[in-house]
This record gives C-alpha cells, structure tokens and sequence, in this order.
C-alpha cells in the first residue's frame, strides 16, 4: 500500500497537533508548579525571615539615614554619640590566663615568642627585670624575633591578671 502526499501531510499534521498539545500541557505543569512553590516559600520562609527581630534590626539599621542635621538653637540631644558602656576588666589567676591567652603563642614558640618553661629563651629577658616583662606584656612589644600584642590581645583582662600571668611564666623558667 503505498502512501499519497496527502497522508503523509495529515499524518504530520497529527503528529505536530499532539506534540504542542503535550508541550502546552508541560508548560502549563510548570508555571503551576512555580506558582505553588512561590506560595509555600511565602507561607513559611519568608515569613520566618520577616518575623526575626535580628534581621528586622539589621534591615531598619540599613535603611536608616546615614547622617542627621543638626539646627541651630534648637535641641540637638537626639545627635549625641551613644554612650559606650564601661569596659569590665577581668581578674584571673596567672595559670588560667596563661592557658587562655599566652598558649596560642608561647607553647610553641609562635612568632618568635619563647616557649614556656625554657630557661635559656627566657633567662636574657628575665635578666632585664619584671618591671620590662610587665611594660612588654601590657604594652605589646615589637622585637627582632617577633611581635607581642598587648595584654597578649585579651584587652579583657587587668592589668593584675596580666602580670600574674607573668609571674606564672618567669616561675616556670626559672
């Protein structure tokens, strides 16, 4: 049986009807699919992150206005710096701000800094004195060997916890 031109026409003609019949039907899937899934985003996500006082402040400390005029002879109090609220300087014993701070540093020997317990790093700079090693400790210090941070960069602590922290390390080498 062979085939006309004609036949062979309608048969594409077919073909072509049923295949944008089921394109049309996958597009149609889709869109619905978008339009549910953009519901449910909003129905929880969305509303979570819109209900987080974390991100309502970061999003109110963001749009804020970047400067405030100030009037003459008017009251100007609202344009004051905010108070910053008094450091409270932590006392520790001279063991544990050793383990809390000087370890990073003196256990093994980072960034030049002599290790904890060897006499022979430590004896030239115990020679210089505990007030030196106190100064160095508070202060920082910047040598040849390396860099001390002030109050070894827990700027938390006293002053007492740090020279206890010293005591601690010049008894060890000694």
């Amino acid at each position: 049986m062979s085939q006309t031109p004609n036949d062979s026409a309608v048969h594409d003609k077919h073909f072509y009807d049923s295949f944008m019949v089921v394109l049309g039907l996958l597009i149609l899937v889709a869109v619905v699919l978008i339009f549910l899934a953009r519901g449910i985003a909003s129905e929880t996500q969305d509303r979570y992150v819109r209900d987080d006082d974390k991100v309502r402040m970061a999003t109110e400390e963001r749009l804020a206005p970047v400067a405030k005029l100030a009037i003459s002879g008017q009251d100007n109090s609202a344009l004051d710096a905010p108070k910053q609220a008094d450091v409270v300087l932590v006392d520790m014993a001279g063991d544990e701000v050793y383990k809390s701070a000087c370890t990073a540093c003196h256990k093994d020997g980072i960034a030049g800094a002599p290790k904890f317990g060897d006499r022979g790093a430590w004896a030239a700079r115990i020679a210089q004195g505990k007030a030196t090693l106190y100064k160095h400790a508070l202060e920082g210090y910047q040598g040849k060997a390396g860099f001390m941070p002030a109050k070894g960069g827990r700027t938390d602590l006293s002053e007492k916890s740090i020279t206890s922290a010293v005591d601690h390390i010049i008894a060890a080498a000694k």
